[in-house]
């Protein structure tokens, strides 16, 4: 007599070549972040000419949320965060979420299981009132420490 769920209980180990061709994508972001940032790493934002300017900081003289962020980009290339945080606090925090968020990718990857990101109401509202927030106090008087 043949047991139908033999075969089901049968732990087998993923095969080298599906796990990399699963780890394809995850690496591919990385590759593209990681060239980015080189490229901002060597092409310094401070100095003039390299990158367009902030159309609404040119025109309106309002720091948008993204202001700075590729000198903060330059800064940790760099290894200076005080410098990082200076440029935009929030880009620094950007990065961070990107380097937990992918790991975590990688290690979901890796054990088989898909990332899901189910991001209800609630936490993007948040994640707009906090863009807000930053976008409003860094254009105040005394939110000066947070120009870059």
């Amino acid at each position: 007599m043949h047991d139908v769920n033999a075969d089901s209980r049968r732990v087998t180990q993923p095969r080298t070549g599906a796990l990399w061709g699963r780890l394809a994508v995850p690496a591919g972001v990385l590759a593209a972040v990681a060239g980015a940032f080189a490229y901002v790493g060597a092409v310094d934002p401070n100095e003039p000419g390299h990158y367009p300017a902030c159309p609404l900081l040119q025109y309106t003289g309002i720091y948008c949320p993204g202001c700075g962020g590729l000198r903060s980009a330059h800064a940790v290339v760099h290894g200076d965060l005080a410098a990082a945080l200076q440029d935009n606090a929030l880009a620094v925090a950007g990065y961070a979420l990107f380097a937990v968020m992918w790991t975590v990718w990688v290690v979901r990857t890796v054990r088989g299981r898909p990332l899901r990101v189910d991001l209800g109401p609630v936490q993007l509202w948040t994640a707009g009132a906090l863009l807000l927030v930053f976008t409003v106090v860094r254009n105040l008087p005394f939110g000066g420490w947070l120009h870059p």
